[in-house]
C-alpha cells in the first residue's frame, strides 16, 4: 500500500492562501494518479481535485474549480493544491489520495491520514 504523507495545512483568513503538499512514498509514483479530498465538520469526505499520471490533465470540483490548482513533480514524489481565496467553507480536513486505475472520483483506493485546513471569517 502506497504511503502518503500531507502537509502544509493550517489557520488562515478568509480570503488567503495555502498551499499543500503531500509525498508519496511509492518508486513507481508517475505510475499513479493522485487526488486531493476533504471533510468538513460533520459532512461526507467529497473529492477536491484529480490529476492524472503525467500532470498534464486535471479535474476539480466545481465548489473549487478557479481558486484551487494541483499540481505533481514526479522529480520528487510530491504532488502540491494551492487553494486561494479561501472561505470558511473550505474548512476540513484535506486527505491525499493515490490510485494506479484511473483519475476519476470513485478511482481513489489510498488515503493518507490527512491535514486540517481551517479558514477563519
Amino acid at each position: 500500500q502506497v504511503q502518503l504523507t500531507e502537509s502544509g495545512g493550517g489557520l488562515v483568513q478568509t480570503g488567503g492562501s495555502l498551499r499543500l503538499s503531500c509525498l508519496v512514498s511509492e518508486a513507481t509514483f508517475s505510475d499513479y494518479a493522485m487526488g486531493w479530498f476533504r471533510q468538513g465538520p460533520g459532512k461526507e469526505r467529497e473529492f477536491v481535485a484529480s490529476i492524472d499520471w503525467s500532470g498534464r490533465s486535471t479535474y476539480y470540483a466545481y465548489s473549487v474549480e478557479g481558486r484551487f490548482t494541483f499540481s505533481r513533480d514526479n522529480t520528487k514524489n510530491m504532488v502540491h493544491l494551492q487553494m486561494s481565496s479561501l472561505t470558511p467553507e473550505d474548512t476540513a480536513i484535506y486527505y491525499c489520495a493515490a490510485s494506479r486505475r484511473g483519475w476519476g472520483t470513485e478511482d481513489f483506493t489510498d488515503f493518507g491520514q490527512g491535514t486540517q485546513v481551517t479558514v477563519s471569517s
